[in-house]
């Protein structure tokens, strides 16, 4: 059994930076790309940013792109996704997922690809 949780959420305001973090559990995922997607109110759950089980290839949706960066402990049993300069609009649930069995070099940037989600973590950017 494997388990996604999710930490480092939080409010903030605007321009501030915060870290999350996703740590595996249980029965280890093998070769998993990992990535995060997050869902306002209102809004359906989209994309933000995947990084390759091997951590050297990573995509960003570009809303984000030049504010967040995704990355991976070298053991690979942590993702990361450092958020700066944050902006209102970021507020949402944010989510990690895993995908098992994939290429070193595979990112995916769809929900449907991804085998094990986390519970979410809330951020909150205030104005």
């Amino acid at each position: 059994q494997v388990q996604l949780v999710e930490s480092g959420g939080g409010l903030v305001q605007a321009g501030d930076s915060l870290r999350l973090a996703c740590a595996a559990s249980g029965r280890t995922v093998s070769r998993a790309a990992m990535g995060w997607f997050r869902q306002a109110p209102g809004k359906e759950r989209e994309f933000v940013a995947g990084i390759s089980w091997s951590g050297t290839f990573t995509y960003y949706a570009d809303s984000v792109k030049g504010r967040f960066t995704i990355s991976r402990d070298n053991a690979k049993t942590t993702v990361y996704l450092q958020m700066n300069a944050l902006k209102p609009e970021d507020t949402a649930v944010y989510y990690c997922a895993a995908r098992s069995g994939s290429g070193s070099g595979d990112v995916y940037t769809t929900a449907r690809h991804y085998d094990y989600w986390g519970q979410g973590t809330q951020v909150t950017v205030s104005s």
